[in-house]
């Protein structure tokens, strides 16, 4: 039976198209077994390089590609480009190293370089132990780590706190902050106005003015988001960590033991 040329054509066309329809599915079908085969390997790693921990309802993650590191606003952020994804994640190695933070402490010490104590206002004995702080008035954890510094100086464990305000969080932190370097005694109107005694009106001056401005700007560049912010010997601290900053106190004054008996 003889066909003519102009039926052969659709003809041709559909079993071609089928033929790569059904190459498409294979592929699918094989792309989905090497997937599962992938994490049945990973899964498996996972426990073995981590074993002391407990891990359930494992899967492929929306994740793709190669990850990228950046910082951003103090923080270290992780981007996948090719699924487009932003990650606010911590990555350890399988030793329990916490690998983000320690990116994190080598970019701060980078930018170490852009602070200039004589913008700062330095509070606490010379000689003390020196921390770098960013700090906002109307901050409700930054006043909890003004008492906290006053209960550590009682204990016979002060510090020496070079502070910059963070000005661009609650509407008031600005003024506040030029009412503290306007004052005469400005160490006591710190610790005034973060136990909410602030006395009005708030002071003005230039060089309040000047120093808040100069704050901004370091802020700005720090990229410093959030507070308070503390940096221990070139340790970034991201709010009131009060076992962390306990430790590194510690650590600069050991706790004194008795001899034995």
């Amino acid at each position: 039976m003889n066909h003519h040329p102009s039926m052969l054509t659709p003809i041709l066309v559909a079993i071609l198209l089928l033929g790569a329809g059904g190459s498409a599915v294979a592929q699918e079908v094989q792309a989905d077994a090497d997937l599962v085969a992938a994490a049945r390997t990973a899964e498996a790693q996972l426990h073995q390089s981590f074993a002391n921990l407990q891990f359930e309802d494992f899967g492929p993650a929306p994740v793709k590609g190669p990850l990228f590191q950046a910082s951003a606003g103090g923080r270290i952020l992780y981007y996948a480009p090719q699924s487009d994804h932003l990650l606010f994640a911590t990555v350890y190695d399988r030793s329990g190293v916490n690998l983000t933070a320690l990116a994190q402490d080598a970019a701060a010490r980078k930018k170490l370089s852009q602070l200039d104590p004589a913008q700062a206002l330095t509070i606490g004995p010379p000689g003390a132990p020196t921390v770098i702080e960013f700090t906002d008035p109307d901050c409700p954890y930054c006043r909890a780590l003004d008492r906290f510094w006053a209960a550590k100086a009682t204990e016979g464990k002060p510090v020496r706190r070079q502070i910059y305000f963070v000005s661009g969080i609650h509407p008031q932190a600005a003024s506040k902050a030029e009412h503290i370097l306007c004052s005469a005694d400005k160490q006591a109107a710190f610790h005034a106005t973060y136990a909410g005694e602030t006395t009005k009106p708030l002071l003005t001056c230039k060089e309040g003015d000047a120093r808040v401005t100069a704050n901004a700007e370091t802020v700005k560049a720090m990229g410093i988001s959030g507070t308070p912010t503390l940096i221990l010997d070139g340790r970034v601290i991201s709010g009131f960590d009060q076992a962390e900053i306990e430790a590194w106190l510690n650590q600069k004054r050991p706790t004194k033991t008795s001899p034995p008996s």
